[in-house]
C-alpha cells in the first residue's frame, strides 16, 4: 500500500527533475556569456570602477583584500529584483485593475480581496509565507523536495504586494478616462482590444505614471527584505562585512549610498519617461 501512495509522487518528481536542471544550465549559461562583459563595464569593480579607482588601499577595496566586489554584488542583486519585480507586478497589477472595473461581480470580488489581503499584510511576512510556505504546498502537490531559489520568493512576493498597490493606482487612472474615449473608438470601427491599446493604454500610462514612481521607489526599498531569507542584497552584504570587521558605520552608509544612488536614477528615469508621454500627448 505505501509503494502505491509514494510512487506517484516520485515519479511526478523524476519528470520535474529534469525541468529543474535544464533552467539550472541555462541561467548559468546565460550568466557565464554575460559575466566578462559585465566585468569590464562593472561601475564598481571594473577597470575604471568606483571601489577600484578611490578605494583601492582601503577596506572598500575590490578583490581578496577588500570589500568593495560584495558591495558591488549586492549592489546588483538588489537592482536586478527590482528590475525583474517590476513587469510581474504591472502585468498582475493591471488584471487586477481590469477585473475592478468588470461587469462580473465574481471578479470585481476577487480583485477586492486581493488588494485588500495583500496591502494589509506586512511585506515581511508576505515573504516569509512565501518563501517557506510555498514549497510546502508544492510538495504536497507534487511530492518531492522542493526549494525555492530567495531571488525568486522575493520577486513573487514583493511582485504580488507592489500589484495590489499598482491596481488602486491604475483603477484611479481608468475611472479619470471618460468613457466618451472609448466609445469614439468603437464609432472609429476599433476593436475593444484595439480601443484598450491604441486609445485608452497611452492616457492610462500618462495619468498613473506619477503614482507608479512612486511605487517604483518603494519596490526599490522593498528589495532590502530579501535579507532576511539569505538573498546576497546589499542590506545582507553591507550587514556581514559589518560584523566581520566591526565598522557597521561604514558599510551601512556605503549601503544607504547605494540605495541613494539607485533611487536618483530612477528618478532621472521616470523625469524622461515624462517628457516623453507629454510631448506623445501633444503629437495627438
Amino acid at each position: 500500500m505505501e509503494t502505491e501512495v509514494t510512487a506517484p509522487a516520485e515519479a511526478q518528481t523524476a519528470l520535474l527533475a529534469p525541468l529543474w536542471d535544464a533552467i539550472d544550465w541555462l541561467a548559468g549559461s546565460v550568466w557565464a556569456l554575460i559575466q566578462p562583459v559585465l566585468s569590464t563595464l562593472d561601475p564598481l569593480c571594473g577597470p575604471v570602477g568606483v571601489f577600484r579607482l578611490f578605494f583601492s588601499n582601503t577596506i572598500l577595496a575590490c578583490g581578496d583584500t577588500g570589500w568593495g566586489d560584495d558591495l558591488a554584488s549586492g549592489f546588483y542583486v538588489t537592482a536586478s529584483l527590482a528590475i525583474c519585480t517590476l513587469p510581474l507586478g504591472l502585468l498582475i497589477g493591471f488584471l487586477i485593475a481590469l477585473a475592478k472595473q468588470s461587469d462580473e461581480r465574481f471578479l470585481r470580488a476577487a480583485a477586492d480581496i486581493y488588494t485588500t489581503l495583500f496591502r494589509g499584510l506586512p511585506e515581511l511576512l508576505t515573504l516569509f509565507i512565501i518563501y517557506f510556505g510555498l514549497p510546502i504546498v508544492l510538495r504536497n502537490a507534487v511530492g518531492g523536495t522542493i526549494e525555492i531559489n530567495p531571488f525568486i520568493a522575493g520577486m513573487i512576493a514583493i511582485g504580488v504586494v507592489f500589484s495590489s498597490y499598482c491596481a488602486e493606482v491604475l483603477q484611479s487612472a481608468f475611472k479619470a478616462i471618460p468613457h466618451g474615449q472609448y466609445e469614439g473608438g468603437y464609432a472609429i470601427g476599433l476593436t475593444q482590444w484595439q480601443t484598450m491599446r491604441l486609445v485608452i493604454l497611452p492616457q492610462l500610462v500618462r495619468i498613473a505614471l506619477p503614482g507608479l514612481g512612486n511605487l517604483w521607489m518603494i519596490l526599490l526599498k522593498d528589495t532590502a527584505l530579501v535579507s532576511a531569507v539569505g538573498l546576497p542584497d546589499i542590506l545582507r552584504q553591507a550587514n556581514i562585512a559589518s560584523k566581520v570587521t566591526k565598522q557597521p558605520f561604514l558599510f551601512y552608509g556605503m549601503a544607504c549610498l547605494m540605495f541613494l544612488v539607485l533611487a536618483i536614477l530612477s528618478s532621472f528615469v521616470f523625469s524622461w519617461i515624462e517628457r516623453r508621454a507629454r510631448r506623445a500627448e501633444v503629437r495627438q
